[in-house]
């Protein structure tokens, strides 16, 4: 393979959940700006059909879709409709995810707890499985996991967000493991404060704020787009010896 064609994902179908605003947005628009015909998936269609058109103004190829990764027969409804529209599906970004509970972890209560796992942990893993077969039979595929680095430290006043993050490092490695061998790397991408609306509880709080960044090197917020690079790399060709890695992108956070 030629080294200019490490980042080409010409031809490949790609899904991003997730993906009506920030963090997922960008991925989406990226992953297109390189080739890949992208499926813009969240709960509210008409915010995806924006990202998708947007793509299309651009040039690349897109396409809305409709789920809520919390709710498993959407997602089965999703691959079914990815199967007969496109037969097939090449690469796979989890990055829908919930946190409706910002305070301390013993106030959590059992709706919180359960909107949570069900989004975070449970959505992650069936659309990990529907992907994994449907990539399986084509050959192989990629699977990339936007987990965070509340799974390895977790963050203050997000105690079960945190819990279900380092659950997906571990989904990550646990797929990586078994489905190598049938041609499906799967990888994680661990952001660190991002200037999203998800995160606005920390990035737009003047009291909060400057604690956090005094424990960033970089000394600043992400912005969505510095995420999406790494994962067209974790999703390229560029990455085919990689799988079962989480790729931290945090400004120096961890290693502070």
């Amino acid at each position: 393979m030629s080294f200019t064609d490490q980042f080409d994902l010409s031809g490949k179908i790609a899904l991003v959940t997730g993906a009506s605003r920030g963090i997922g947005a960008s991925i989406a628009r990226c992953l297109a700006a390189y080739g890949a015909h992208v499926i813009v998936a969240s709960r509210k269609v008409e915010d995806c059909e924006a990202v998708a058109a947007a793509i299309r103004q651009d040039g690349g190829k897109a396409e809305a879709a409709s789920c809520h990764i919390g709710e498993p027969d959407q997602i089965a409804r999703l691959f079914a409709d990815i199967e007969a529209g496109h037969g097939r599906l090449d690469i796979l970004v989890n990055n829908a995810a919930t946190n409706p509970h910002f305070g301390p972890i013993w106030e959590t209560d059992a709706i919180a707890f359960q909107k949570t796992v069900d989004v975070n942990i449970r959505g992650y893993f069936f659309m990990s499985q529907e992907a994994v077969k449907l990539m399986m039979a084509k050959g192989g595929g990629a699977i990339v996991n936007v987990a965070s680095v509340n799974g390895v430290t977790p963050g203050a006043g997000q105690g079960i967000y945190s819990v279900t993050k380092a659950a997906v490092i571990s989904m990550t490695k646990a797929f990586a493991k078994e489905c190598a061998p049938h041609g499906v790397r799967v990888n994680a991408l661990l952001p660190g404060l991002t200037d999203t609306k998800f995160a606005a509880a920390l990035v737009k709080n003047e009291q909060i704020l400057p604690k956090v960044l005094s424990h960033v090197p970089m000394g600043r917020a992400a912005q969505p787009g510095e995420m999406a690079g790494a994962v067209l790399y974790l999703a390229a060709p560029a990455a085919s010896y990689a799988t079962g890695m989480c790729l931290t992108v945090d400004g120096g956070y961890l290693v502070a």
